[in-house]
């Protein structure tokens, strides 16, 4: 970067009160050679109007103004388009200035790496000029103070989320947290009031407009009229509303559950922090339903397993397949972290023993190394003895990869997992030379992790030592997802080094076949031969 450049600045301005402007990024402002700010077509810059004060008198202001803000345009790109050209050409604006070395400080409300356009201006110029980025009081900050209700304490989980986010993905998410700030409103106003109510989150959520300045007002969420909501708006969510959280000041730091004393969990058992267990009901145990959700798309999910979520109290799972469970009134979302199978499996049985329904989640079919077996399992123990277990169907990944190649698993088939986790690896190789040796298709769960990578390479081993180094091969990746991707190689061909947990490999027989137009099938006919350990 040469000497004669200017320097860069993004100054954060604040919510929209000048005294919450900082002392830094005043100094920089009545500095500068050049203060730029965005604006709408045909209104004050709200940013210029907050420093208006600070600015000196023979400074160059450039004005920004979007091309584009809530309406249409005719341009051939769109929106994005529209505004991909007009940050190009705003760079452009201000880079002259930098290059003739004069300093240009970039206006920004609230703080510039929140939301703010600042940020656009960034990825185009800090790699040509010296950048330097000055915070600023973000506005959700400022709605707190002015609403004087506590957002998040002690563990709390805050959440910063977009209004312009979809509804259902908006509702999971507040769910999911404790403490949230939605941004963003205006004309997405009642789409959020929606999602608070579909997570349950309505109770205590806040709306503020305008904090910091002269005209800010807040009231309940449920008191908003939606049509009356301007841009300058958001919701604070106080961590302190979650599911009726009790009063913090009478609970200890170290008191994350809420259990009630007549109630007994077995001693192995982890219950996830945002678990309240009721007490149990004598003699009403519910039903205790697990359920496939196939691989990935919605459209797999089968309309038994959708009729059963939308009726339950509680769906208990693997986070990533919680997730994908749609919230609403009434539902209560209990996701937890891989590998603690059997206890999520007691905590649901708990649930179901109080008289509470609930819905155990899997990926897949349930059964398919799933959590069905995961809940039979626990449910072993005495203290479940009543309670009654059903498992809903879904879709497998096996069936899904299946498909997409063509017909691999048409003839006599064997479903494996690699993960050692649960068996030990010899008990896993014995079994891949038999179904090798029997001439089966192959169908491998679980060929990798990133802390498990040397069972699929001796996997490949394995059944090259058994099997002809041409026997097709299918590898599937995230099948049913946007990401996905479908191979079709040879055992000899494989490359183990590709493949983890979003795999799903096919092994073919000796007579899987592969088409001119590249699908995979295996005759559903063999024909007698005496090789060994072949029936």
């Amino acid at each position: 970067m040469s000497a004669e450049q200017g320097r860069f600045y993004g100054v954060g301005v604040g919510p929209g009160d000048p005294e919450l402007v900082t002392l830094k990024a005043a100094r920089l402002i009545g500095d500068a050679d050049v203060v730029a700010y965005h604006a709408a077509a045909g209104k004050p810059s709200n940013a210029r109007t907050i420093v208006a004060g600070l600015l000196p008198e023979q400074v160059v202001e450039e004005r920004l103004e979007y091309p584009v803000t809530t309406g249409s345009t005719e341009h051939p790109g769109g929106y994005a388009g529209a505004m991909a050209d007009f940050y190009e050409h705003s760079a452009a604006r201000l880079a002259a200035h930098l290059s003739a070395g004069r300093t240009v400080v970039l206006l920004s409300e609230g703080d510039p790496m929140l939301y703010g356009s600042f940020m656009y201006m960034h990825d185009r110029l800090s790699q040509r000029f010296p950048t330097e980025v000055v915070p600023g009081v973000p506005a959700f900050l400022a709605a707190t103070a002015t609403t004087a209700n506590p957002l998040v304490r002690q563990t709390d989980v805050l959440t910063v989320l977009p209004g312009t986010l979809d509804e259902p993905e908006l509702a999971r998410r507040l769910a999911d947290t404790d403490g949230a700030v939605i941004m963003k409103l205006g004309r997405n106003f009642t789409k959020v009031r929606d999602a608070l109510a579909a997570a349950g989150r309505v109770e205590g959520a806040l709306y503020v407009e305008r904090a910091s300045m002269p005209a800010q007002r807040w009231l309940p969420v449920a008191d908003v009229e939606a049509d009356q909501v301007p841009y300058f708006s958001l919701v604070v969510v106080p961590g302190d509303t979650v599911n009726g959280k009790r009063s913090r000041e009478a609970t200890s730091p170290e008191s994350t559950t809420t259990i009630p004393e007549s109630t007994t969990i077995p001693e192995s058992t982890t219950i996830p922090e945002s678990a309240t267990i009721p007490e149990p009901v004598e003699g009403s145990p519910a039903e205790l339903l697990v359920v496939g959700l196939g691989p990935g798309p919605e459209h797999w999910i089968t309309p038994e397993v959708s009729e059963a979520l939308a009726r339950v109290q509680h769906v208990v799972g693997y986070g990533p397949y919680v997730n994908r469970v749609p919230q609403r009134a009434g539902l209560t979302r209990h996701a937890s972290g891989n590998t603690v199978e059997v206890d999520r499996a007691r905590l649901a049985l708990e649930l179901a023993l109080s008289g509470e329904s609930v819905a155990v989640v899997s990926g897949g079919d349930a059964g398919i190394f799933g959590m069905a077996s995961a809940v039979f399992e626990a449910a072993q123990h005495p203290r479940f003895r009543g309670v009654p277990v059903r498992v809903l169907p879904g879709v497998s990944a096996v069936q899904a990869v299946a498909a997409r190649a063509g017909a691999p698993v048409g003839a006599d088939f064997a479903v494996v997992s690699l993960s050692d986790r649960l068996k030990p690896w010899p008990v896993v190789e014995q079994r891949l030379r038999h179904i090798a040796r029997a001439d089966l298709v192959l169908a491998v769960y679980n060929p990798a992790s990133r802390s498990r990578t040397e069972q699929v390479h001796r996997f490949r081993q394995v059944l090259l030592e058994e099997r002809s180094p041409q026997t097709v091969v299918v590898v599937g990746r995230d099948v049913g997802r946007a990401e996905e991707s479908l191979t079709v190689t040879t055992l000899e061909a494989l490359d183990p080094s590709v493949i983890d947990m979003k795999c799903l490999v096919i092994v073919g027989c000796a007579g899987t076949r592969v088409t001119a137009d590249g699908q995979v099938w295996s005759p559903r006919f063999v024909r007698e031969t005496s090789h060994e350990g072949m029936l």
